[in-house]
């Protein structure tokens, strides 16, 4: 199975990576997990993106802030699927990030998730592995199933409590 490769712009974005690789983790997906800045180390995220598919990366979550332009700047250097996670903080609470992240100019797509994304950007991830990977598609299935059971169950414990 190919591994998912999750790059953080800065160690500050570790809180959204952690929601990521739970989820990796629960549907028993491989990964890995780096800093890379785009502005920072920009040569490291250049070989890091040009080696990717070589390395068993199947798509590329890019977890930043700010100025957000990890992902386009690891798009820009690969053809693998990448996803981008903007982050929130100070100043303007992830509204620059994400403005960052979903503004990318014709030819290199970044997929956008909600600022803070991390365990929706992991879903979509294996969503686009298990387009081969009949596994993953059933724990993924497995997955959903479990969270609409979590719905009835709250539900449930509503009515009991209002009708």
């Amino acid at each position: 199975m190919k591994k998912v490769a999750i790059i953080m712009g800065s160690d500050s974005d570790l809180p959204v990576a952690q929601k990521a690789v739970a989820k990796l983790r629960m549907l028993a997906v491989p990964y890995e997990v780096h800093v890379i800045s785009a502005h920072r180390t920009p040569e490291e995220a250049k070989d890091f993106a040009t080696a990717a598919r070589k390395r068993g990366i199947g798509v590329i979550i890019a977890i930043a802030g700010k100025a957000a332009h990890l992902g386009g700047v690891l798009a820009s250097w690969t053809t693998l699927p990448v996803i981008g996670i903007p982050c929130g903080g100070d100043g303007l609470g992830g509204i620059d990030a994400l403005l960052s992240t979903v503004q990318m100019p014709p030819g290199i797509p970044v997929a956008s998730m909600a600022v803070n994304g991390g365990e929706n950007a992991a879903i979509f991830a294996c969503q686009i592995l298990a387009l081969d990977d009949d596994g993953l598609s059933e724990r993924l299935n497995a997955d959903r199933q479990s969270m609409q059971e979590k719905v009835r169950d709250k539900n449930s414990k509503i009515e009991e409590m209002f009708n």
